[in-house]
């Protein structure tokens, strides 16, 4: 392992000569042979070298256990440590996250501090192969990005320095073998076997699967990771590059601006980047509200040869497309939208401006599951179909109904408050009868007698994909 570790630091030069190393250590198999390997090096190469390692409070005395031991192998081995203890479950209660995702904040966080009271070059994580390789299958299974798929980089910047992970070229087992062949007798966390964690469930249960089809799987996604981030730093650097040739940036008040055409002159995939380069430019940090579906209603917007468009995004930021200049800008003044009204064809994603997004789609059998879906024959309707606010003497009507009844009526009944009446998404068919008042009431079009496909429409906010 040894000798595969240091060609691949050497090969992605990863530790120059001369610098401090900060060690992310839990006294786990893979951080204790992650530190081993570098107090190895430590004079060869003229390291500082300071273990890192935290008790998340999860565990009881066992975590504090396992800095102890982490604190007693650095004496051992003449190395500087600092430790700290992190409140996680008060944290994630507080932040409404999950315990792995508060941890992995707070455990961050605290090492960002210890990166700049040290002015460190390095913080070294003992992250492996086939850890990356479970990065990258759960990133195909979760989320529409290159850069999820990529997996975790081999370094980047991070505090006064930069990340690294010096063991993304071995596997599991060849450190269990490292840590036998040194005595290096690590603590062992329980909560690595309970499949409830994602992770957990891949490791155990995934990763074995494909390894029987390729048992050298850790290199050929090593592979493809390496690949993947290239090409995307590549095309990152030209989506910059596409935006301060494009766009005019203002401040806060004035946004941003662009022309379409200009815009559109450039390939789909500089597109995409340089439309999340803006977002990030304008909100900084990007609300989990956008999502996928804002990036394609930008596309389709983008392509329109209408007028005048506008679209409402997340936290006030509005877009406003008229003829080829394309505008983004906050709103200094948040004012409700008081009407709107948009055609859908079927397949299709809308994003309201109110935020919130009805998706339709074919379907060959009807699946009802509440009130936020809506599933009619397709012959039964006539298509295109409208979303709309309501307008003065709208009547619905639907089974078990005598005649129909006002949508005013049935706003007051469904207790729906005042100032979200004018708001709430009337959706009709092309001849104008309501279908469906979302989360409040279905109509029941009149049945074609013949079999065929659905349509089934769904009503939310889309969780963020990329």
């Amino acid at each position: 392992m040894e000798n595969t570790v240091q060609a691949f630091v050497n090969r992605h030069q990863l530790i120059k000569q001369n610098t401090t190393i900060l060690i992310g250590v839990s006294g786990g198999p893979d951080s204790m042979a992650l530190l081993h390997f570098l107090w190895r090096f430590k004079d060869d190469w003229n390291l500082r070298l300071i273990a890192v390692s935290v008790d998340h409070q999860l565990r009881g005395t066992a975590s504090q256990a396992d800095v102890d031991y982490v604190r007693d192998m650095c004496e051992k081995w003449n190395l500087e440590f600092v430790s700290t203890s992190l409140n996680v479950p008060a944290y994630k209660q507080k932040r409404q996250l999950g315990t792995q995702v508060a941890a992995r904040e707070l455990r961050y966080q605290f090492f960002a501090e210890q990166m700049n009271t040290y002015q460190a070059d390095y913080l070294a994580l003992g992250h492996h192969g086939d850890d990356q390789a479970e990065t990258m299958l759960m990133g195909f299974v979760r989320s529409a990005s290159v850069r999820s798929l990529a997996g975790m980089p081999v370094k980047r910047d991070f505090a006064s320095g930069e990340i690294i992970r010096p063991l993304l070229c071995v596997t599991k087992e060849m450190i269990e073998s490292y840590c036998t062949e040194h005595a290096i007798i690590p603590r062992r966390d329980p909560s690595n076997e309970d499949d409830k964690y994602t992770r957990n469930d891949f490791r155990h249960n995934i990763l074995p699967l494909l390894k029987e089809k390729n048992q050298n799987l850790h290199r050929t996604l090593r592979h493809l990771s390496e690949s993947l981030q290239e090409d995307d730093t590549y095309l990152q650097q030209e989506a910059i590059k596409m935006a301060e040739n494009v766009v005019t940036f203002g401040n806060a008040d004035s946004g941003l601006s662009f022309d379409t055409n200009v815009f559109k002159a450039y390939p789909r995939s500089l597109q995409r980047r340089c439309f999340h380069l803006l977002l990030n430019y304008l909100y900084g940090e990007k609300p989990q509200t956008v999502s996928y579906v804002h990036e394609e209603q930008f596309l389709k917007v983008l392509q329109t040869d209408h007028g005048h468009i506008e679209i409402n995004f997340p936290n006030r930021l509005k877009l406003v497309k008229s003829y080829t200049t394309m505008s983004f800008y906050f709103m200094k003044d948040y004012i409700q939208p008081s009407s709107y009204h948009v055609i859908m064809d079927p397949p299709e994603e809308i994003v309201l401006p109110t935020g919130k997004v009805i998706s339709s789609s074919i379907i060959s059998e009807p699946h009802l599951e509440g009130g936020a879906i809506f599933v009619c024959q397709r012959e039964a309707i006539a298509l295109p179909l409208h979303i709309r606010t309501r307008k003065k003497g709208d009547r619905m009507r639907w089974k078990g109904l005598n005649g129909s009844k006002k949508v005013k009526d049935i706003f007051i009944d469904a207790k729906v408050p005042l100032n979200e009446r004018d708001i709430w998404p009337v959706v009709t068919d092309n001849n104008g009868e309501i279908l469906w008042l979302p989360g409040l009431k279905k109509g029941t079009p009149a049945e074609s007698g013949a079999n065929g496909d659905y349509i089934q429409l769904k009503y939310g906010m889309e969780e963020k994909h990329a």
